[in-house]
């Protein structure tokens, strides 16, 4: 960057101070908050924010030094709330995502429902494609069960969200089926759910840089106790299932899918 493009030491100093007044107008928005979803505490955090972000871009253009505020990103953010103050109604909208890690797994687990629900062995069938199987394990399980047993089905997840909406009135039978999700509007968030192994790789940076970062480790030791079962082990795990034996990571006890380590992040108002 040339000098004439430099921004003088008076801007720099007039971003400086720019802060220190969004900060005291952020602590007064802050005390005089009237509740969880005060729209001046967050058009008070934006501005502070803004000011923030300004100050470290000049002060770098400037002086080649930099501040350490770190301005959160938008998408980890809830826009601000302009639903209803006393919601009369509510939608709580869901995604799972999995891969096919399995699929011989999931063929054979698919195959044992359809031969249960015909009395015997079929000999093909709905369960003999991938895609006709996801349709008789998910046509048999509630999702909330197939999401704590997803490693039995041969799937392994992927990110998670759970949106809790707020509505002036409850919709009208078969309303939205034919397009569940075409209405969700972020300002009617109530609270917000989200589980990614995004956050894990986040947690696994920052303790590389941590006093654990030069740590030996034997690459031979198997770090990882959760391995695969072989599809001759389906039964003794179907019968501890029956018994009530499952109260381990993907149990009834995880029935949030969260036995493999993955972590929630909340987002809320």
């Amino acid at each position: 960057m040339s000098d004439a493009a430099q921004p003088t030491a008076a801007e720099v100093r007039a971003a400086a101070e720019a802060v220190k007044t969004a900060l005291d107008r952020h602590l007064a928005a802050v005390e005089r908050r009237s509740g969880e979803d005060d729209p001046a505490v967050y058009e008070a955090f934006n501005e502070l924010a803004a000011a923030a972000e300004e100050y470290d871009e000049l002060l770098y253009d400037r002086h080649d030094e930099v501040t350490p505020f770190e301005i959160p990103a938008a998408e980890d953010a809830l826009p601000p709330y302009r639903g209803p103050e006393e919601a009369n109604a509510l939608s709580v909208l869901i995604r799972r995502d999995y891969a096919v890690a399995e699929p011989q797994r999931l063929l054979a687990q698919a195959q044992r429902v359809s031969d249960l629900d015909a009395g015997g062995p079929g000999g093909g069938g709905p369960a003999d494609t991938v895609h006709g199987a996801l349709g008789v394990l998910f046509g048999e399980f509630e999702p909330d069960e197939i999401a704590s047993r997803h490693k039995e089905f041969g799937l392994e997840e992927g990110d998670s969200t759970l949106w809790v909406t707020a509505s002036d009135s409850a919709a009208e039978p078969g309303e939205w089926l034919s397009a569940p999700f075409d209405q969700a509007d972020p300002h009617r968030v109530i609270c917000r759910f989200d589980v990614s192994a995004v956050f894990d790789d986040e947690l696994d940076d920052d303790a590389l840089d941590g006093s654990d970062a030069d740590l030996d480790v034997d690459p031979d030791v198997d770090l990882d106790p959760d391995v695969a079962v072989p599809l001759d082990e389906v039964d003794e795990l179907d019968e501890r299932d029956e018994a009530g034996d499952s109260d381990g990571p993907g149990g009834p006890g995880d029935a949030a899918g969260l036995g493999d380590g993955r972590r929630p992040r909340r987002a809320g108002l």
